[in-house]
């Protein structure tokens, strides 16, 4: 338990990626000085735990000059593409930028510190950690999905191997692979493993390389749908789409695979299951509502409805229809929370009105879902 005369926090923020430096940040900028940052791992541990081959699909260019941020940047002034000098970062490099970010504003994160629990006891929350019990009157849940990934769905799945468990994509031994599911993951996986000559056949319940839909939190990336014209992903890669994948069996010397139809393909290594991710909401499932498509349901603040207090930050924040799942998209949520509560805390927040110049400040959702016509 707490002790009676403990410091008592504005804001606790649980997590230390994008999502969470990035409205530590807006945090700051709203007048909010009195919050700590908590990070079970290193700012960036998500990212540094990337595929070694792994980047980002969304470019990253400065164009600060014309007053239009960085896709990939988490704050006004900041570009990956002048700090990294590339296009497409790794993931190393994306977290060594956030230590960077994360020390250039002073962030007060805590490194290594695992949150075990958050309850709301009167107006206060209480935040259990390995090591101590914090308080707050707000907590911003921002830790992300990549470090849970999605490892079931299907009879057998224990026998796959995620691709969010995978260090290097050339460290793999054998030379036929099942990769199953055709989003970023799948293709991106497919991508490397081609590169390397080795032969992949790609399952997925639909057919994403295919859509229509200009949106790429539902279509594949421009990126990847690039990538699958290459040469070696031609030559190497076996596109199965609209074939669901309904069970995975191991045999002396390898593995079956049964599709939904009933069709059985064998494979001499472990399949690679590219099926998404659990995310880390699911740790404080209590806090929120539900959604019909198991995400939190959320006010316009980006806030649970039944726990005043308690907001979601980064990539599983959902608004109706809308997916915010890239950072180009969850940024712009960043200021409507930390407005939000420091108006709470009787703060102005005026310096927030400069966000919305960056694109950095999306409180009418009634502009999105727009598709391109052509």
């Amino acid at each position: 338990m707490p002790e009676a005369n403990a410091a008592i926090y504005d804001v606790v923020v649980v997590g230390a990626g994008a999502a969470g430096v990035g409205v530590a940040i807006t945090l700051k900028h709203a007048g909010v000085d009195n919050f700590v940052v908590l990070e079970r791992h290193t700012v960036g541990a998500s990212f540094a735990a990337w595929p070694s081959e792994t980047c980002f699909i969304t470019p990253s260019f400065a164009t600060n000059s014309v007053g239009m941020l960085d896709l990939n940047s988490i704050a006004i002034g900041i570009s990956p593409a002048f700090s990294l000098e590339v296009e497409h970062p790794s993931g190393d490099a994306y977290a060594s930028l956030l230590e960077l970010v994360a020390r250039h504003f002073e962030l007060p994160v805590r490194e290594h510190t695992d949150v075990t629990s958050i309850a709301k006891v009167g107006d206060t929350f209480r935040i259990d950690t390995a090591g101590q019990t914090l308080q707050a009157r707000h907590v911003i849940w921002a830790a992300g999905e990549f470090q849970y990934p999605r490892r079931r769905g299907f009879a057998g799945s224990q026998h796959c191997r995620h691709t969010a468990t995978i260090a290097s994509y050339e460290s793999l031994e054998g030379d036929e692979f099942v990769v199953i599911g055709g989003y970023e993951s799948g293709i991106d996986a497919a991508f490397h493993l081609a590169r390397r000559g080795r032969k992949v056949r790609l399952f997925d319940a639909g057919c994403p390389w295919a859509s229509e839909r200009s949106d790429p939190s539902i279509a594949l990336s421009t990126f990847s749908l690039e990538r699958t014209r290459e040469d070696r992903f031609q030559e190497y890669v076996e596109l199965f789409p609209d074939t669901r994948i309904t069970a995975v069996a191991a045999f002396d010397g390898g593995y079956h695979v049964t599709a939904a139809d009933g069709r059985q393909y064998r494979t001499s290594v472990p399949p690679l299951l590219a099926g998404g991710f659990e995310g880390s909401h699911r740790l404080v499932s209590d806090l929120f509502e539900q959604r019909e498509d198991g995400f939190p349901l959320l006010n316009e603040h980006d806030e649970s409805t039944i726990v005043p207090g308690m907001f979601l930050c980064g990539p599983t924040v959902r608004h109706d229809n809308h997916v915010f799942c890239f950072i180009y998209k969850f940024r712009q949520r960043f200021a409507v929370v930390a407005k939000k509560i420091a108006r709470s805390l009787g703060l102005p927040a005026d310096e927030l009105e400069e966000y919305r110049k960056w694109g950095m400040y999306l409180d009418d959702l009634s502009c999105c879902g727009e598709e391109c016509v052509c």
